[in-house]
């Protein structure tokens, strides 16, 4: 949706280097890396049709452009912490996913920055640990709902 993920691949933002920030803080809930991996890969590429969470990452990547690329000299260069919006948007796109316990998850992501997270702008950081944080936390929901229905 809004042609989502070829808008982060022109970012440098590719699924990959999002799959591989995701994992960066994976803990394991009974399931290895590998299929963790490929789980949330799907989760990912299915989010990206939720035109939910694609808006609010369109809304971080035109954010982005014209608040901090776009600008010589930007006011939020430096992630201020006057700056509130980055944050809201990702932990938005971390709700609409994964529910209230992502917001925690979110929180692991946007303070370690693993992966692509360090790379990126003050809204895309954010927006893609959103993006992450509301998939891990699915994964791990769905993956501790399996393990005691054994």
């Amino acid at each position: 949706m809004f042609e989502i993920e070829e808008r982060l691949r022109g970012k440098g933002v590719t699924t990959d280097a999002i799959v591989d920030a995701g994992m960066g803080l994976y803990v394991s809930h009974g399931m290895g890396p590998e299929e963790a991996r490929t789980r949330l890969e799907k989760k990912i590429l299915a989010s990206y049709q939720d035109p939910n969470v694609s808006s609010l990452l369109l809304g971080a990547i035109l954010l982005e452009e014209e608040l901090y690329e776009n600008r010589n000299d930007s006011e939020i260069a430096d992630d201020p912490v006057f700056l509130l919006s980055d944050e809201i948007i990702g932990m938005a796109i971390a709700e609409i996913i994964g529910g209230t316990y992502a917001r925690f998850e979110f929180t692991r992501y946007d303070q370690n920055k693993p992966g692509i997270l360090g790379e990126l702008g003050p809204f895309l950081d954010d927006a893609v640990a959103g993006l992450i944080a509301g998939n891990t936390s699915r994964l791990y929901s769905e993956s501790f709902a399996a393990g005691n229905a054994e």
